[in-house]
């Protein structure tokens, strides 16, 4: 009798395990499709110690994989073409497509893939791989999401910001020249500054 009723507490037990099952698995991460011509992938650097040049890369694409109402990301990967950086500055960006910095002409691309991804106070630090001028180093992004929002032609869009910085020297890039005063035309130390809206991929 006793045995009896310990089998029909498991069977129970089981069945109350299976029915609450479907309603404790999270959600799967949904792919935001990074919109280009609503972001900005924005760069600064120092220019002859007394101010900043700012540049901008115009041609990229990329995704981020993320379950918007738990708040976790999956995945981020982006591929910038560095052949698009654009300074506001034809001669500039000329010499920065040269061997002396991006070097397009071997490295035509530039790629971010996330790592590791922790939430904060203030937003999230996302831990990633960035290839540059053929060599990868990790780099962290701080970063905010902003929300999400339908647009009018059916859309759903999401916003984020995200900062970072990294040095053009640890990629290779070490062209400099020295001023008369001791300081450097250009700075090592590059500031990265992200302005992303993202289109969820439809089924």
């Amino acid at each position: 009798m006793v045995q009896k009723r310990k089998k029909s507490w498991l069977l129970f037990l089981w069945f109350g395990t299976m029915v609450c099952l479907p309603f404790t698995v999270q959600a799967e991460p949904v792919r935001w499709n990074v919109d280009p011509d609503h972001s900005t992938v924005e760069f600064r650097v120092a220019h002859m110690v007394v101010s900043k040049t700012t540049g901008r890369f115009m041609d990229y694409a990329g995704f981020i994989e993320m379950d918007a109402e738990a708040g976790t990301v999956k995945a981020i990967e982006a591929t910038i073409k560095t052949a698009s950086v654009n300074t506001n500055h034809e001669k500039r960006d000329a010499h920065l497509r040269n061997a002396d910095f991006f070097d397009v002409e071997r490295y035509s691309t530039m790629t971010f893939k996330m790592k590791s991804y922790k939430k904060t106070e203030e937003g999230y630090l996302a831990l990633g791989d960035l290839t540059l001028h053929g060599v990868t180093r990790e780099i962290v992004l701080a970063g905010h999401y902003n929300g999400a929002t339908k647009d009018p032609w059916g859309n759903t869009r999401a916003g984020f910001s995200a900062e970072g910085k990294l040095n053009r020297k640890d990629f290779g890039m070490v062209w400099n020249k020295t001023l008369d005063s001791g300081g450097l035309v250009v700075g090592d130390e590059v500031q990265v500054r992200l302005e992303i809206e993202c289109i969820k991929a439809k089924n």
